[in-house]
Order: C-alpha cells, then sequence, then structure tokens
C-alpha cells in the first residue's frame, strides 16, 4: 500500500532503494504517528469532516494499533512504505472507508513532520534525563573527594594542585552547559506543524490550535511553508545537543584512560569493568571508555552529516530529507547508551589518596609559595624571581601548603550553585 498510489506499478529495486531504512526506523515512530492522528481525526469531527459517530470509532481502534505498538506487536508489512501507511492499511482494513477519511486535510509531509516533532521532543527529555544522572552521579563524587589532592595540568605539564572534586565538578557543571543545547533543541522541536499539509496549507476550515493543544506543544508554526522549513531545522538543532554531550562526554573519557594509566594511576576500577590481553596476563584495560571516547568522537560528526544534508536545498520537500532519520535515530541511541554505561562505572571509580606526596609533584607548589611571598608584602614579580631561581638552581624545597578555602579556590566546589543552575537549564524540558 502506498499513499500516492494511482493504480500503477513501480520497479522493485526503485522501490527498495527509495523506502530504504524507513521500515525499521519507522517503527520508533509508530507511537507518535498515533497520538498525531488522534488529535488530527478529533480535529476534523470539530469541524464537520468526521461525524460525531465515526470519531469514537476510529479513536477506539487507534487505541488497538497504539496498544499492539507497546506490546512489540506492531510491524510495517511487506509492500507498506513506512509507519503513516502500516497505520492507514490497517484502519482501512478494519473500518473500510471510514478508515480512509483519517488523511483529509493532511499530507504524508506534515505527518511525518508531527511525527519526528514528538520523537525529538521525547527524545530530549530522554537524552535530558540520562545527563542529569550523570550529573548526579558527578556532583556527588565531587562532594565525596573534595579533599582529595591530585595535579592540575597545562599544556600535559604539572601546573599547579587541583582536587578531584574539582576535577570530577568541573564535568558536571559542563554538563550544564550541555543542556542548555538540550533544553534549546526541546523548544524548537515543541511546535506544531500539522495542518501545513505538503507546505502550503489547506483550503479545509483546519482548527491547527486545537490540535497545538491536543498534543501539547507549546506553540504551532504560523506560517505552513516555515512548517516545512523546519525539517532539517529540527534535526540540526538536535545534532547540535548531541554534539556537545558527546563532547563532553568524551573528554570525560580520555581523562579516565590517562588517569587509568599506570604511570599516572590517580584512578582504577573493579575487574569487572574492564578487560584483559590475550597475550600480557597483567593488562587490565578500560576499554568502556575507550569505547566511550571512539563513540564520542563519531557522534560529533553528526552537525556535519546534517549540515551536509541540508545544506542549500530549496525551499519545499526533497526526499534528501527522509536520511536524516538514518543519521539521527542511531546517533541518539548511542549516545544514550554511552550515558547509561558512564554514570553505571562511574558508581565504582577508586580514587587514590596522597598522591602529591610524591616528589614528581615538588612544582606543582610554586605558585603556593609565590602567593605566600606576596602575602608577606614582597612585591609579586619579585617573588615570582624568587621562586624562580629556586627551581632553576635546583633548590626549590615546596612548603606543600595549600590553603584555597575562598570563592574560585580547590577548596569552594559551589556544587549547590551548580545544581542550582542544572535545575534553571532544565525548567523549560519539565
Amino acid at each position: 500500500m502506498k499513499l500516492w498510489d494511482k493504480g500503477y506499478d513501480i520497479d522493485q529495486l526503485m522501490e527498495t532503494f527509495t523506502v530504504g531504512k524507513d521500515r525499521e526506523l519507522d517503527l520508533q515512530l509508530a507511537r507518535y504517528d498515533v497520538q498525531g492522528t488522534l488529535a488530527h481525526i478529533t480535529m476534523l469531527e470539530s469541524i464537520g469532516l468526521l461525524s460525531a459517530e465515526e470519531l469514537p470509532v476510529l479513536r477506539q481502534e487507534l487505541e488497538r494499533i497504539a496498544d499492539d505498538i507497546e506490546a512489540g506487536n506492531f510491524v510495517i508489512e511487506d509492500g507498506i512504505e513506512d509507519v503513516h501507511s502500516q497505520v492507514e492499511y490497517l484502519l482501512t482494513q478494519r473500518l473500510g472507508d471510514m478508515g480512509k477519511k483519517i488523511h483529509s486535510g493532511r499530507s504524508r509531509n506534515d505527518q511525518v513532520l508531527v511525527d519526528l516533532k514528538l520523537f525529538y521532543r521525547a527524545q530530549m527529555k530522554q537524552l535530558a534525563d540520562n545527563v542529569k544522572q550523570l550529573f548526579d552521579r558527578l556532583q556527588s563524587l565531587s562532594e565525596q573527594h573534595k579533599d582529595t589532592l591530585m595535579p592540575g595540568y597545562t599544556h600535559l605539564q604539572i601546573a599547579m594542585p587541583s582536587s578531584f572534586g574539582l576535577w570530577f565538578g568541573a564535568y558536571a557543571e559542563t554538563l550544564c552547559d550541555d543542556m542548555q543545547l538540550i533544553n534549546a533543541a526541546y523548544r524548537v522541536a515543541n511546535q506544531n506543524p500539522l495542518g501545513s499539509a505538503a507546505g502550503y496549507g489547506s483550503s479545509f476550515p483546519l482548527n491547527r490550535t486545537m490540535t497545538t493543544r491536543l498534543l501539547n506543544f507549546d506553540d504551532l508554526h504560523y506560517n505552513v511553508v516555515a512548517a516545512q522549513m523546519s525539517r532539517g531545522k529540527t534535526e540540526r538543532s538536535v545534532a547540535y545537543a548531541i554534539n556537545a554531550v558527546a563532547s563532553t562526554l568524551g573528554r570525560l573519557a580520555m581523562d579516565i584512560c590517562l588517569y587509568n594509566n599506570q604511570n599516572f594511576g590517580f584512578i582504577s576500577f573493579p575487574d569487572q569493568f574492564t578487560t584483559g590481553s590475550s597475550i600480557m596476563p597483567h593488562k587490565k584495560n578500560p576499554d568502556v571508555f575507550e569505547l566511550i571516547r571512539g563513540h564520542c568522537n563519531r557522534l560529533q560528526s553528526v552537525v556535519n552529516e546534517v549540515s551536509l544534508l541540508t545544506t542549500n536545498l530549496p525551499l519545499g520537500y526533497h526526499r534528501d530529507l527522509q536520511l536524516l532519520k538514518d543519521v539521527t535515530f542511531p546517533a541518539l541511541e548511542q549516545l544514550n547508551s554511552c550515558l547509561t554505561m558512564a554514570t553505571k562505572v562511574l558508581q565504582h571509580i577508586r580514587v587514590k589518596e596522597n598522591i602529591l606526596d610524591s616528589p614528581l609533584y615538588d612544582y606543582l607548589f610554586t605558585v603556593e609559595d609565590v602567593n605566600r611571598l606576596a602575602l608577606e608584602g614582597v612585591p609579586f614579580r619579585e617573588a615570582y624571581k624568587t621562586i624562580g631561581h629556586q627551581v632553576q638552581e635546583g633548590t626549590y624545597k615546596p612548603t606543600r601548603e595549600v590553603h584555597h578555602t575562598h570563592e574560585g579556590s580547590i577548596g569552594n566546589l559551589c556544587t549547590d550553585k551548580i545544581a542550582e543552575k542544572m535545575e534553571r537549564n532544565m525548567m523549560g524540558l519539565k
């Protein structure tokens, strides 16, 4: 069955090529297709395109389909192009001509748009939930290890004393920034395109405000052409959110791989979260975080893929846009999987104590000693030169004292303020 069927057959190879992965990917849209259709038929009845008797019958059958979807019994049959065709096919098979009425005032274009908007809206909520779980774990680790010192680095050279509290907390607060992009993508998705039809509206007296309310959209796309233009625009916003989270998570994974290295030895994990070597019996590899790093590096290409698919397309719908699902759907699944895995394994991270006792880290304290002299009244530049000469001459002996309790120091994690920031950035997703 094809919604555009005009009574002629098309080449089988062409059909296979044009359908692509739709039958597989569209299963993720099935619940939203039913949801959109329920809103649409409710509106159709209100303007007289369905009778008061037909509406409950159609609604009952759609709810039966929804139950099959939730139970995992819904399939897109061979010869049927996509989820929209399958739902309409089932209604027509069960209800005859009544099932053919659901498409009045609607094109497959705005039907797809509604499904995608609802899907991406739900996906941004799920992504936000998974980011929040990782955030909470990092916040907890930050508080737990706020007094455990570690070396800070610049240029991969030892720089100044830091703490595990700062390290964990830094990634927690960075996730707050990422949440803003998730929130932005959610808002872009949370606009109703239903009623824009193929991008040029409908001569039926559609009530688009009604469907906006029924589908819990914040607003609608008022300009019907702009509604069609949102295909690709929404995906680009989602891609930026994916990119942001993947960038943060990938960088955290790299740190973990580095600090787990025996030459650092700052952290470790229980055996059950490591893998071994087929030839080196001593190996316990952090494969989870290596794979997270690799996945997150790949996920940062999603923005580019979406951009390349949509750049310079002329106004209106083009079949190229179908391929956006191939890019964004697996990316969202992969990113959520990485977040879940990272949160799980970080429940078991082990942090090494007393790292800075090693003479390897003597020079970490030079700035502390410069500041100590400055607080005693020595001009800063003179204090800097004094400690610098000691380092050059090999006579420097660190005091190994870190007295930071003021705002912006390693002793002030501001975890409560960071938690408030995360809550503010999640407000639009609730």
